[in-house]
């Protein structure tokens, strides 16, 4: 099924996938929103088993699945090992994307500008105000860029997005990661912002500003037909986002070397690597309330790895591979009981 066509089918907002049979619950990022919407169509189809998710960012899925409103959480921002023990809970990656920064400027194609780690930065700090600031000239010889002030665009709710955005941010100017680091939530600096609730909230002021800049999931890039900057990755290449370039950053990923499987993607090494890459976390109890709503969660995402693989890359999503999702069943499923 095509996109545009999957969006008329499901919809596609903050609101929940209420045309699937409430059997499953779970609320959180809005990232993984759209893979998630065309998986739970086709398991609806083939077992009759419905999904109700709520995409409603990630601190607020972290704040459900700790009020046990649902049966799982998502997240993009990972919860830390200590805070999983704490909460008797665990936690593991079901998708990998990216996310972009996007602009509102006249007369660009998508990917035609470019821009660095560190100008990026600047221009979210405010410093950089107007697009025709001698740094983004120079980065782009003989673009007619607009003597046009920079309208900063970014979430307005707590966002696992933000916090992958402002970690790449952190990593790449030491400026940044002084003055306002990262967080699913953070006070920007930029005197000329606006903010958006959930990445719709973001593209849609995006589009609606004139000079805006912002950052959303490279599906919601699509959807919108946005108009994305390529960027500097850390082997000095400027790339452009893709389920490919996506993919690089992910592949030198040590998934178990951190509690949680939290691993950040930021700034990978590899010269096709997306430096804002990202993967979306489920949380669930270890010893939930409802285990049969528990093991429905579980058959609906084993099913999803082996069959949600070119319903995933159709969005632009990479899939775990199979080695991985192996992993996953034998060492954090098996700690549901």
């Amino acid at each position: 099924m095509k996109f545009k066509s999957l969006l008329a089918a499901v919809g596609f907002g903050a609101a929940a996938l209420t045309a699937f049979a409430a059997d499953i619950t779970g609320a959180g990022a809005t990232f993984p929103f759209p893979i998630y919407s065309k998986w739970a169509e086709a398991y609806k189809k083939e077992t009759g088993v419905g999904l109700n998710y709520q995409s409603i960012g990630s601190s607020g899925g972290i704040r459900q699945i700790r009020a046990k409103t649902v049966t799982f959480g998502a997240t993009d921002a990972p919860v830390s090992g200590a805070d999983l023990d704490k909460d008797g809970m665990v936690q593991f990656p079901a998708i990998i994307g990216g996310t972009v920064p996007v602009v509102n400027l006249d007369g660009f194609k998508p990917g035609e500008l470019r821009i660095t780690g560190p100008v990026l930065a600047e221009v979210f700090m405010g410093t950089i105000a107007k697009w025709n600031d001698p740094k983004l000239a120079a980065l782009n010889p003989g673009k007619n860029l607009p003597n046009e002030n920079i309208t900063v665009v970014h979430r307005a709710d707590g966002s696992g997005t933000t916090f992958n955005f402002t970690d790449y941010l952190s990593a790449v100017s030491k400026d940044w990661a002084d003055k306002v680091g990262k967080g699913a939530a953070v006070k920007w600096p930029a005197d000329s912002s606006v903010g958006g609730k959930g990445n719709e909230g973001v593209a849609a002021n995006v589009n609606r500003v004139k000079g805006a800049v912002g950052y959303v999931e490279y599906a919601y890039v699509k959807k919108n037909n946005m108009t994305f900057l390529q960027l500097q990755n850390a082997a000095g290449k400027y790339v452009s986002p893709d389920d490919l370039t996506f993919a690089a950053a992910a592949a030198g990923a040590d998934w178990f070397s951190v509690p949680g499987m939290g691993v950040s993607m930021v700034n990978a090494k590899g010269n096709d690597s997306w430096p804002i890459s990202t993967a979306s976390f489920i949380l669930m109890y270890k010893k939930p309330a409802d285990k049969a709503a528990s093991d429905e969660v579980l058959k609906f995402f084993d099913w999803a790895f082996k069959n949600g693989k070119k319903l995933a890359s159709d969005l632009d999503y990479v899939p775990l591979p199979d080695a991985l999702t192996s992993q996953i069943r034998a060492k954090v499923w098996s700690e549901i009981k």
